[in-house]
C-alpha cells in the first residue's frame, strides 16, 4: 500500500464521529464497532486492553453519564500501510467533575476500503507533583 493523501480529512472525520458516539450515553457502547475483535489495543489511563469485547467491557464500566468535550487540536499523519495516526488534545468534563485536559492517540488501520482502530491510548493530563 501507499500513503493515504486524505489523512487529514480522515483524521478529522473520524474524531468527530468517534466522540459524537462516545459522548452520547445512550449510544456509547456502539464505539466498540470501531475496534477489531482481536487486533485492537487500548490503553486507558495506563490499563492495557486487547480486543473489542474487552474494550466494550471497559467502556461500559465507566461511571459517568454526561461528557462536555472541547477539542483543541487534531493532528494526523499517514502511515506507510495506508492507515492514519491521529493525536487529539482537548478538555473534557464528566458529570459534575472539574474539567481536565486530555490526550488521545488513535492508529487507524486500513481494512478493505474502511478503517478500524488498531491502537487507542487515552490519558487525562493530570500532573501530580509529589
Amino acid at each position: 500500500m501507499s500513503l493515504n493523501l486524505q489523512y487529514e480529512d480522515i483524521g478529522k472525520g473520524f474524531v468527530q464521529q468517534y466522540y459524537s458516539i462516545f459522548d452520547d450515553p445512550a449510544n456509547r457502547a456502539n464505539v466498540v464497532n470501531f475496534y477489531s475483535a482481536t487486533d485492537s489495543f487500548m490503553t486507558f489511563e495506563g490499563h492495557q486492553i486487547q480486543g473489542a469485547p474487552k474494550i466494550l467491557e471497559k467502556v461500559q464500566s465507566l461511571s459517568f453519564q454526561k461528557i462536555n468535550r472541547v477539542i483543541t487540536t487534531v493532528d494526523s499523519q499517514p502511515t506507510f500501510d495506508g492507515g492514519v495516526i491521529i493525536n487529539v488534545l482537548g478538555r473534557l468534563q464528566c458529570d459534575d467533575d472539574p474539567p481536565h485536559a486530555f490526550s488521545q492517540l488513535f492508529v487507524l488501520k486500513a481494512n478493505a476500503g474502511t478503517f478500524f482502530v488498531a491502537h487507542d491510548i487515552f490519558r487525562l493530563n493530570i500532573h501530580n507533583s509529589a
